[in-house]
């Protein structure tokens, strides 16, 4: 079990976030002992899945709908219903937010590419070593 504070640094999300998270029903409130939040190591896994997702550019509305039923994990391991289709539902929204990411992905190559052309011709403008033959040192 977990704290706030160590689910915090392990997820990467400040506890404001994860307070925030909860508010806005993206995750289910942990249990709590003593009224403090106890965090599960399927918790910890969600949240930073979840947190991925934010990293590259999921907004919260569609975060929301990913993580609507919560866990899905937990449920299968508890065998407690057929999960098929909320499964099915999470591979549409998946599936949809990789295409996005892809497209960042060669955006950004892009940007590499042509940062690293723009340095050369500063490197080769004054003389200078290029940075990859720096880093060899």
């Amino acid at each position: 079990m977990y704290t706030i504070g160590k689910v915090a640094e392990l997820t990467g999300m400040s506890i404001h976030t994860l307070r925030y998270y909860e508010k806005l029903g993206l995750v289910s409130p942990p249990k709590r002992n003593r009224g403090i939040r106890q965090y599960t190591d399927g918790d910890v896994q969600f949240l930073q899945f979840l947190y991925s997702l934010k990293q590259t550019g999921m907004s919260l509305e569609e975060i929301a709908e990913f993580a609507s039923d919560g866990c899905i994990l937990e449920e299968i391991k508890q065998r407690k219903e057929d999960v098929s289709s909320k499964i099915k539902k999470r591979i549409s929204i998946l599936k949809g937010h990789l295409k996005k990411i892809e497209v960042q992905k060669k955006q950004l190559e892009r940007v590499i590419q042509l940062t690293e052309q723009k340095l050369e011709i500063y490197h080769d403008f004054l003389g200078e070593k290029h940075l990859e033959d720096d880093d060899e040192k």
